[in-house]
């Protein structure tokens, strides 16, 4: 099992923190398919500190969703610090993560996310400060290196834990690759041999076969799944399965994943409303679309849709008449 500070997990498969999908109502479906633990989508230090609406509904917690790990990013040591204690003493995530692996220009121009990479010392900096000024275990996750020259995850993990991290995820590419390329699974076992804190491997696990060899090939005490899941909730289900006893379980029917990716728009509608809701699902419902026969002429209709019964009403009509031509 995957423990992190007296978090024990049910298993060792987690859901990444993908921004823009995992809020509430996509988590608790990762979690009623078995994950072990789900992260919340990053939030901003300063976000969390200006308090808004948005923010905050933005740190809610399902109690069926634990245990849950929310993360925040920050490149100022007050702010990042101060924004963990309103996780710490507001919610009641399980787990505070620390991103220093997001990517993108505007994170990495505030000295947040991946530029950390850059600086060991910093990470034992900023980790530390948040160590002492909450109760929850901390956690970050990150990315190898800046790019192919600067490549310091053994001493940025050992840099975490002397911190007083309870763990650290890593996502085996490069800040410059971004999701492209091939992620280095062999630097994820490097650092796992040079830590005693739990390893987190993440990167290319599009498969439950996938996951399997990760854990094998890295000795890593987690995986951690995230593109893979889109519109796909049941590759984190067929992992806990493959891992456990090594059967693959069957792939889903097409109405089976449209019946999911109704219940995920109506959960989205209970958060945000129905007008925002589906206009957010147009996205899901492509990736629950996914690899399904014909589906290519569906998704027009989709991003059209403006109601639920009309969303519903696509999905479930497209699902019917794919099996009847199968028949």
């Amino acid at each position: 099992m995957l423990k992190i500070g007296p978090i024990t997990m049910k298993n060792r498969v987690v859901l990444a923190p993908m921004a823009g999908v995992c809020n509430p109502a996509f988590r608790l479906i990762a979690k009623e398919f078995g994950t072990g633990l789900v992260c919340a989508e990053m939030v901003s230090d300063k976000a969390i500190l200006h308090g808004n609406k948005r923010t905050r509904e933005m740190l809610f917690v399902d109690e069926r969703e634990k245990p849950l790990s929310l993360q925040i990013v920050g490149g100022d040591r007050h702010t990042l610090v101060e924004a963990a204690k309103v996780v710490d003493e507001e919610t009641n995530a399980d787990i505070i993560d620390i991103n220093m692996g997001c990517p993108v220009p505007k994170v990495v121009k505030c000295d947040a996310g991946a530029r950390w990479l850059l600086d060991p010392n910093k990470i034992y900096e900023m980790v530390s400060a948040v160590v002492d000024a909450v109760s929850k275990p901390v956690t970050v996750k990150m990315r190898i290196g800046w790019d192919d020259e600067h490549i310091f995850a053994i001493e940025n993990a050992q840099a975490v834990e002397r911190a007083g991290g309870s763990a650290v995820s890593v996502h085996g590419r490069t800040r410059v690759q971004m999701y492209k390329g091939k992620a280095n699974w062999d630097i994820i076992r490097q650092v796992k041999e040079s830590v005693d804190i739990p390893v987190i491997g993440n990167g290319d696990v599009f498969t439950p076969e996938d996951a399997s060899d990760m854990l094998e090939k890295t000795g890593c005490d987690g995986v951690m799944i995230g593109r893979a899941a889109l519109g796909n909730p049941w590759m984190l289900y067929r992992t806990i399965n493959y891992l456990e006893d090594g059967v693959l379980t069957p792939e889903p029917s097409a109405k089976e994943k449209m019946e999911i990716a109704i219940l995920h728009m109506d959960r989205l509608i209970a958060l945000r409303g129905e007008e925002v809701a589906v206009r957010e699902m147009r996205k899901h419902a492509a990736w629950y679309l996914k690899g399904l026969r014909d589906s290519a002429k569906l998704k027009d209709l989709v991003n059209r849709a403006t109601t639920r019964d009309e969303m519903a009403d696509y999905l479930l009509t497209f699902a019917q008449e794919l099996e009847e031509t199968v028949a």
